[in-house]
Formats: C-alpha cells, structure tokens, sequence
C-alpha cells in the first residue's frame, strides 16, 4: 500500500507540475500586460515619459533573470530616430525624438557560443491615438495598445525566464530586444540590425512575438515558414505536446520587426493570435487578454528558441522577394476583420465591424471575398491593392462567396479609421 501510494502521489506531481507551472506564468503574464498597457503609461507612444516608463520596467525584469547587460551603462542600446527613417516620420513630429531599445543576454556555451538566436517584441503603441488609431475622433485618448505589443512584451520576458532556467550545454548566445517604435515603421528593430550585439552573419534566427495575447480555440498562426526550409518540420514536431492549432505560412516581409532580420538575409517567425476588433482602437485593453493562452505561447515559444539554440546546424534559409509596394495611399475601407489563417479563394472574414460599410451592405463573418470592383481578391496582398485603387465614398460592388453561393453586394466604401 505505502508503495501505490508513493507512486500515485508521484504521478499527481509529474501530472500537476505543466499546469501549476502554466498557472504562474499567467499570473506573471497579467502582471506585466495590466502595468504596461496602465493609463498611467500613455499608450507608450515614442517621446512619452510611459514609454520611458515601460522600457525601465523589462529592463528591471531582464536584471531580475540575471540576464546580462551588453552596454557597460545597462540593458539600453539609445539612440535618436532619424528624420529619413520612415516615410510616415514627416506626419509625427518624432524625428530627432531619444528612444531605446532594452536589450538582455544569455550568454553562449561551447562550440556554438559564437552564434545567436534573437527573440523579440515591440512595447511601444499609439500614445494618445492619431496616426495609425482606426477609431475615428480618439486623438488625445490613451490607446493602451494591451494586446499590441503588451501581450508580446510580456511573452518576451516570461520566455527568457523559463529558457534561462534550462541545465546547461552547448547553446547559441540568446539575444532578447523590446523594441521601441514599431508603430511608426520598425524603427528599433532596424536600428538593431545596423548595431546588433553581433555580426548579423551570426544570428541563426528571429522569434517576434507580436499580438500574442488574444488565443482563441488554440489557434496560433506562425508567419514566416517560407523563410527557412526546417521551420514546417521543427514546429510539426514541439506542437505535438502542445497541440495548438497551428497554422504556417508566408514569408518574412510581414508588417513587425521580424522584417527588418529578414532583409539582412535571418530565417523569421512571427507568432501571432490573429487580428480583432479591438486592433488600434482604444479598447485593446488588459482585462481582453487571454493571460493562460500567453503562457501557454510563452512557454512554447520557449521549447522552440531552445530547440534552435541547441540545434547542430543552422536552419537553411529561403531568399523571397520583397512584395511590390501597394500604390496610392488610398484609405478607402470595408470596415472587415481578416482570417490570416489562410486565403481560400479569397480573403475570409472573421468579423465585420459595427456601422461600417460592410456591414450596412450585409456582408457577415464567415464570408470569403473574392472580388472587390474590378479587382480578383485571391489575398490580403490582392484585398489590400483593390481598396488601394479607391477613394472613401466611392461606390463598388463586393462579391463574396458564403457557403456554396456567390453574392454581391453594393457598398459605399468609408473611410480608414473613420
């Protein structure tokens, strides 16, 4: 009897271990997201004392974890945006403004110390809206942006404290960055990859965590499986524990700041929990996040870093064209929520955003467009250019696929943020 019990009480323990460990993640997980996306942090807009505020907070976690500083005066590489840095820096008024990114180490062993993995996050957002917010009439409203990038943020630290608790061997060097002005055009990530901590010919990889915080049915989507032919095979393999439902694709030219290593030749991934209605808008706030499903990304996230910096051989990369720049500048809008999931025939809707024009026409989530005026939709790349050839208020028929019927509808485009 003392033995069955011995043994049923070490099962529990073996059984209870993977949930209490999740459980305090989280726990971790909102701590972080309910300081970062605070009012009292400004929407952590470039030049705000709350985004001052948010890099001092990870830099303190980073020095908790006993991660190491690269500078001699600390976890911030500083320096000041350059006025030809974005187009979109002629709109902000940001062009000279001081910013850093934090950036915290675990340090190389053996063979292998002389390569690096990168993870990062943005924890920058909107401020108090304006430029980029697509709620109409919010300038001067906090956009605590909790989701974006509060959620990734606060991965990129959780996943640094259970790498770094892992036994010793030979690994890569692991660099984690937050990044600072992601929002007005990758800013910090491209600053790092002109000052990386090393030679850009030694970084085997990038992780970007990047809206991680809305998991919904499990699905997670890992954007940048084109760019290295191991990806589909390393992460078939650690989601067999965690059984998400995975979806990989594309390249690495997405919109965050795994595009910026991409460009200087880095295998990427971007992990994502898919768009919603509270992107940009003043109601991405901390009490909408899914804090287990960050954990459990978290420590996902976590297994996969320590697979490629313990791997023996570098991923094989994939060199993919830059997609063509959309032309115009047009902010003609339906007013939909894309599935990036995957494009079957069209772009899928996961939603449709109350008074705007899709849903006044009676277009519905679930529905597949497939053409939007004169233009075949194929995918958001097609969707994006098709708007692009259209101002607010012009009149085009939108035809949709819903079950096995082909509708059209009338609408009335509006306007982006509008």
């Amino acid at each position: 009897m003392h033995t069955v019990l011995l043994l049923l009480t070490f099962l529990a323990a073996t059984v209870a271990t993977p949930l209490h460990a999740q459980n305090v993640t989280a726990h971790r997980v909102q701590a972080h997201v309910e300081y970062l996306a605070d009012d009292a942090r400004e929407g952590r807009g470039v030049g705000s004392e709350g985004l001052d505020s948010a890099a001092a907070y990870i830099a303190r976690e980073f020095a908790r974890l006993g991660l190491t500083q690269p500078w001699s005066d600390g976890f911030f590489q500083r320096f000041e945006i350059s006025p030809t840095a974005t187009a979109a820096l002629a709109h902000t008024g940001l062009a000279g403004a001081s910013v850093k990114n934090v950036v915290g180490i675990l340090p190389g062993r053996g063979k292998l110390a002389g390569q690096v993995i990168v993870v990062g996050a943005h924890y920058d957002h909107l401020g108090l809206g304006g430029m980029g917010s697509l709620d109409p009439d919010s300038t001067g409203v906090v956009h605590n942006g909790a989701d974006d990038n509060g959620s990734g943020a606060a991965a990129l630290i959780e996943i640094a404290r259970l790498v770094r608790t892992r036994a010793s061997g030979e690994r890569r060097m692991i660099v984690f960055v937050a990044f600072t002005a992601e929002e007005i055009g990758v800013v910090g990530s491209t600053h790092y990859v002109r000052q990386p901590v090393r030679p850009n010919d030694s970084t085997a990889a990038m992780i970007n965590l990047d809206m991680v915080g809305r998991l919904r049915d499990g699905k997670l989507l890992a954007f940048g499986t084109e760019t290295a032919l191991d990806w589909d095979h390393l992460l078939d393999s650690l989601n067999a524990e965690y059984e998400f439902d995975l979806h990989g694709s594309g390249d690495g030219w997405g919109r965050s700041d795994h595009q910026s290593f991409y460009a200087v030749g880095i295998p990427v991934l971007h992990l994502f929990t898919d768009t919603h209605e509270d992107y940009h808008r003043v109601t991405d706030d901390a009490d909408k996040i899914n804090t287990a499903g960050v954990a459990r990304i978290a420590r996902f996230a976590a297994d996969l870093v320590w697979a490629l910096a313990t791997r023996a051989a570098r991923l094989t990369y994939v060199s993919l064209p830059r997609p063509e720049p959309i032309a115009g500048g047009s902010q003609a809008s339906l007013g939909t929520i894309p599935d990036m999931t995957e494009s079957p025939g069209g772009v899928r809707l996961t939603g449709v955003r109350a008074g705007t024009p899709a849903e006044t026409a009676g277009i519905q989530a679930g529905d597949i467009i497939t053409r939007i005026g004169e233009h075949e939709v194929n995918d958001l790349y097609a969707m994006s250019r098709a708007l692009a050839a259209y101002e607010p208020g012009d009149v085009v028929t939108v035809v949709v696929k819903r079950g096995n019927r082909m509708l059209e509808f009338e609408v009335t485009l509006g306007r982006r943020g509008g």
